[in-house]
């Protein structure tokens, strides 16, 4: 199910995190509700929990209630809470009404049982019509109705303190090789060069290596395909990618998979670590104070020959097909598209993440813009492993990747394992 890479220009026009997986396959999506049954304010379950990011919601919900009309309440969940619970809200006999979370294969597998709201009229307002092709096909159903309303999207990168790096008098690497001779350099200093926040309930987080690794060194279409079951975990080009990891496992701080990302960004901000490969997500985690020494540098080139590409997710919202406020859930989808709550919610947070309406503003910040120009210097653009994959997948690689970085000799038994755990998830 490949895409053409994304042009720079239909990036600034409000492409976002596409990747090849952009057009959601095999979705079947209940119809849209006639006039509302239940009326009132709509339910809007979040999992965005962190402080920053969850005065930004509560900003935005405030916001839309000044609008007039039934109104909007907001319930905030941890994240991974959120996470276990969303197949249960989704089928609950009193379920909440929109939620935020992903789109791509991850709404997929809730369309696919019916548990999604048609929002295709959404998208007929203006509110959306500025909105890109490519995001237009993020959000479709083989079907061809929308299932969800994309607002944001932001990118991956190891991220570091300016004033830690001068400390140490080093710089950003650009090749493995250089990268290797930093954490070469770091720890010679006495400080654990790579953080890694796997641990807690973000395991997750360890995917990202697997991720950036895999498209690396077997580009990004081998890594779609491998997460699509194409190909298998325990193929030799899958091997590869560990025995890269293998080299930098030495450099990884032995905390690694014992701190969730939120404790291990305040070890990396503390100086205790010297990099970490996250998502802007991160910042949320850390005072507003320190962003502007915050930079980071793109993930290290391996194989010259692979075009480059960069992990950015889009966020959003999606709506439950059970709702019985269709009406009021389509008005609050159409003003989550606009300019200005995208605006509120980047201005309330911590501002690191990028529109996806193509006349909001982002936070103007030199961060921001070197993260733009990564994005749309990307050759391809992948979303991450559980939404290039599925929710139901993640814990396959949450298990098998945790593991080798506590037994990395036994890669050949995890590999096996990944894949056979894999089968099961696929075959259910």
């Amino acid at each position: 199910m490949n895409v053409p890479p994304p042009g720079r220009r239909r990036f600034l026009a409000g492409i976002g995190a596409l990747g090849a997986t952009a057009a959601i396959s095999g979705c079947v999506t209940s119809s849209s509700k006639g006039k509302s049954e239940g009326g009132g304010a709509v339910s809007l379950q979040s999992n965005l929990s962190s402080p920053q990011a969850k005065t930004a919601m509560e900003a935005l919900v405030a916001a839309y209630n000044k609008r007039g009309g039934a109104g909007a309440k907001l319930n905030t969940v941890a994240s991974e809470t959120f996470r276990t619970q969303l197949p249960t809200y989704l089928t609950s006999a009193n379920p909440p009404d929109v939620y935020t979370w992903y789109p791509g294969s991850v709404a997929e597998a809730y369309a696919k049982k019916d548990l999604l709201l048609d929002v295709s009229d959404v998208w007929q307002q203006p509110e959306l019509k500025g909105y890109s092709g490519a995001l237009n096909k993020l959000c479709t159903a083989a079907s061809g109705k929308k299932v969800f309303v994309p607002t944001t999207y932001y990118w991956w990168g190891v991220f570091y303190r300016k004033s830690n790096f001068a400390k140490w008098g080093v710089k950003e690497p650009k090749t493995w090789d250089e990268f290797l001779d930093l954490c070469d350099t770091l720890k010679g200093r006495g400080v654990a060069p790579i953080g890694l926040g796997a641990g807690g309930n973000t395991p997750w987080v360890a995917s990202s290596w697997f991720d950036y690794l895999n498209i690396r060194i077997n580009g990004a279409a081998y890594h779609r395909d491998l997460l699509a079951g194409k190909h298998r975990f325990d193929d030799p080009e899958v091997r590869k990618v560990f025995d890269r990891w293998t080299e930098a496992l030495p450099y990884f701080d032995p905390n690694g998979t014992a701190l969730p990302f939120q404790d291990a960004t305040t070890a990396l901000l503390q100086g205790r670590t010297g990099m970490m490969l996250i998502g802007t997500f991160f910042a949320d985690s850390a005072p507003k104070e320190q962003l502007g020494d915050i930079d980071f540098f793109r993930f290290p080139v391996i194989d010259p020959k692979i075009p480059l590409a960069e992990e950015a997710p889009t966020d959003g919202y999606f709506a439950g097909a059970r709702t019985s406020r269709t009406d009021e859930v389509k008005d609050l989808l159409r003003y989550l598209a606009t300019a200005e709550a995208q605006e509120i919610y980047l201005k309330s947070s911590s501002g690191t993440a990028l529109p996806t309406h193509p006349d909001a503003k982002d936070s103007g910040t030199p961060l921001v813009a070197k993260g733009r120009k990564l994005i749309e210097e990307a050759a391809e653009i992948t979303q991450y492993f559980n939404r290039d994959s599925s929710d139901a997948l993640s814990p396959t690689a949450d298990t098998a990747l945790t593991r080798f970085i506590a037994r990395p000799k036994e890669i050949g038994a995890i590999l096996t394992t990944w894949q056979r755990d894999a089968e099961k998830i696929r075959g259910q």
